[in-house]
Protein backbone atom coordinates (compact mmCIF):
# COMPACT_ATOMS: atom_id res chain seq x y z
CA UNK A 1 0.00 0.00 0.00
CA UNK A 2 1.64 3.13 -1.19
CA UNK A 3 1.07 6.70 0.75
CA UNK A 4 2.24 8.82 -2.39
CA UNK A 5 5.77 10.49 -2.66
CA UNK A 6 6.96 12.53 -0.07
CA UNK A 7 7.62 15.20 -2.78
CA UNK A 8 4.31 15.41 -4.12
CA UNK A 9 1.99 18.06 -4.42
CA UNK A 10 -1.66 18.80 -2.61
CA UNK A 11 -4.29 18.13 -5.27
CA UNK A 12 -6.64 21.10 -5.51
CA UNK A 13 -9.45 21.55 -2.57
CA UNK A 14 -13.03 21.42 -3.79
CA UNK A 15 -14.68 24.62 -3.68
CA UNK A 16 -17.56 23.59 -5.44
CA UNK A 17 -19.44 23.15 -2.10
CA UNK A 18 -18.58 25.84 -0.65
CA UNK A 19 -20.06 28.05 -3.29
CA UNK A 20 -22.73 26.09 -3.26
CA UNK A 21 -23.72 27.22 0.09
CA UNK A 22 -22.73 30.91 -0.25
CA UNK A 23 -25.26 31.17 -3.66
CA UNK A 24 -28.13 29.39 -1.39
CA UNK A 25 -27.17 31.90 1.40
CA UNK A 26 -27.20 34.86 -1.09
CA UNK A 27 -30.59 33.66 -2.58
CA UNK A 28 -32.39 33.58 0.90
CA UNK A 29 -30.67 37.10 1.67
CA UNK A 30 -32.43 38.01 -1.68
CA UNK A 31 -35.71 36.56 -1.08
CA UNK A 32 -35.90 38.28 2.64
CA UNK A 33 -34.86 41.65 1.92
CA UNK A 34 -38.33 42.91 0.59
CA UNK A 35 -39.61 41.77 3.62
CA UNK A 36 -38.44 43.87 5.62
CA UNK A 37 -39.66 47.29 5.77
CA UNK A 38 -37.97 49.74 8.52
CA UNK A 39 -40.40 52.82 7.72
CA UNK A 40 -43.15 50.41 9.58
CA UNK A 41 -40.89 49.85 12.68
CA UNK A 42 -42.74 49.45 16.20
CA UNK A 43 -41.10 51.46 18.91
CA UNK A 44 -41.74 50.98 22.51
CA UNK A 45 -41.62 53.70 24.54
CA UNK A 46 -38.86 53.69 27.12
CA UNK A 47 -39.17 52.72 30.78
CA UNK A 48 -36.84 55.22 33.43
CA UNK A 49 -37.46 54.71 36.96
CA UNK A 50 -36.76 58.49 38.41
CA UNK A 51 -39.83 60.02 35.79
CA UNK A 52 -40.57 63.60 36.82
CA UNK A 53 -44.29 64.63 35.94
CA UNK A 54 -44.79 67.59 34.18
CA UNK A 55 -47.44 69.99 34.84
CA UNK A 56 -50.15 69.10 32.54
CA UNK A 57 -51.65 72.84 31.96
CA UNK A 58 -48.43 73.84 30.28
CA UNK A 59 -47.45 72.93 26.85
CA UNK A 60 -48.51 70.90 24.37
CA UNK A 61 -49.42 67.23 24.36
CA UNK A 62 -49.72 65.22 21.31
CA UNK A 63 -51.09 61.42 22.06
CA UNK A 64 -50.75 58.82 19.17
CA UNK A 65 -52.81 55.52 19.48
CA UNK A 66 -51.57 52.10 18.08
CA UNK A 67 -53.36 52.90 14.54
CA UNK A 68 -52.05 56.36 14.09
CA UNK A 69 -54.90 58.35 15.28
CA UNK A 70 -53.20 61.37 17.10
CA UNK A 71 -55.36 63.95 19.37
CA UNK A 72 -53.17 67.30 20.12
CA UNK A 73 -54.51 68.65 23.72
CA UNK A 74 -57.32 65.77 23.69
CA UNK A 75 -58.89 67.20 20.57
CA UNK A 76 -58.57 64.41 18.06
CA UNK A 77 -56.88 65.63 14.40
CA UNK A 78 -59.16 64.64 11.60
CA UNK A 79 -56.11 63.87 9.12
CA UNK A 80 -52.85 62.37 9.77
CA UNK A 81 -51.43 64.71 6.87
CA UNK A 82 -48.32 67.00 8.26
CA UNK A 83 -49.66 70.33 6.88
CA UNK A 84 -53.15 69.26 9.06
CA UNK A 85 -50.77 68.26 12.08
CA UNK A 86 -48.98 71.62 11.78
CA UNK A 87 -51.72 73.89 11.51
CA UNK A 88 -53.60 72.23 14.55
CA UNK A 89 -49.99 72.83 16.53
CA UNK A 90 -50.31 76.68 15.39
CA UNK A 91 -54.01 76.62 16.50
CA UNK A 92 -52.98 75.37 20.27
CA UNK A 93 -49.63 77.94 20.12
CA UNK A 94 -51.99 80.43 19.51
CA UNK A 95 -54.69 79.24 22.13
CA UNK A 96 -51.68 79.69 25.11
CA UNK A 97 -49.82 82.37 23.88
CA UNK A 98 -46.32 81.36 24.31
CA UNK A 99 -43.73 80.94 21.97
CA UNK A 100 -41.62 79.19 23.87
CA UNK A 101 -43.67 76.19 24.72
CA UNK A 102 -42.50 72.23 25.10
CA UNK A 103 -44.70 69.64 22.84
CA UNK A 104 -44.86 66.19 24.62
CA UNK A 105 -45.11 63.02 22.50
CA UNK A 106 -47.01 60.27 24.14
CA UNK A 107 -46.66 57.26 21.71
CA UNK A 108 -48.57 53.85 22.13
CA UNK A 109 -45.94 50.99 22.07
CA UNK A 110 -47.51 49.72 19.64
CA UNK A 111 -47.79 53.25 16.80
CA UNK A 112 -45.07 53.52 13.80
CA UNK A 113 -41.96 55.40 14.30
CA UNK A 114 -42.86 57.57 10.79
CA UNK A 115 -46.26 58.25 12.98
CA UNK A 116 -44.29 59.79 15.31
CA UNK A 117 -41.24 61.77 13.03
CA UNK A 118 -44.13 63.10 10.96
CA UNK A 119 -45.37 65.11 14.10
CA UNK A 120 -42.29 66.15 15.23
CA UNK A 121 -41.17 67.60 11.95
CA UNK A 122 -44.79 69.05 11.72
CA UNK A 123 -43.93 70.59 15.67
CA UNK A 124 -40.55 71.49 14.64
CA UNK A 125 -42.15 73.24 11.66
CA UNK A 126 -44.65 74.98 13.71
CA UNK A 127 -42.22 76.75 15.33
CA UNK A 128 -42.01 74.44 18.56
CA UNK A 129 -38.27 74.35 19.94
CA UNK A 130 -38.52 71.86 22.87
CA UNK A 131 -39.96 67.97 21.73
CA UNK A 132 -40.10 65.38 24.38
CA UNK A 133 -40.87 62.35 24.34
CA UNK A 134 -43.21 60.34 27.47
CA UNK A 135 -41.92 57.19 28.82
CA UNK A 136 -43.67 55.01 31.03
CA UNK A 137 -42.90 54.22 34.64
CA UNK A 138 -41.01 50.70 35.08
CA UNK A 139 -43.49 48.51 36.24
CA UNK A 140 -46.70 50.72 35.93
CA UNK A 141 -48.51 48.78 33.65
Amino acid sequence: MSMGEAGSNFEEINVTPLTDVFLVLLVIMILIAPLIDKSELKIKPPETQNAKKDDESKGIFIDVDETGQIAINGRFVPSNEPAVIKEKIEEQLKKLGKKDVACTVNADAESKQKDIVAIMQAAAEAGIKRMRVATQQAGSY
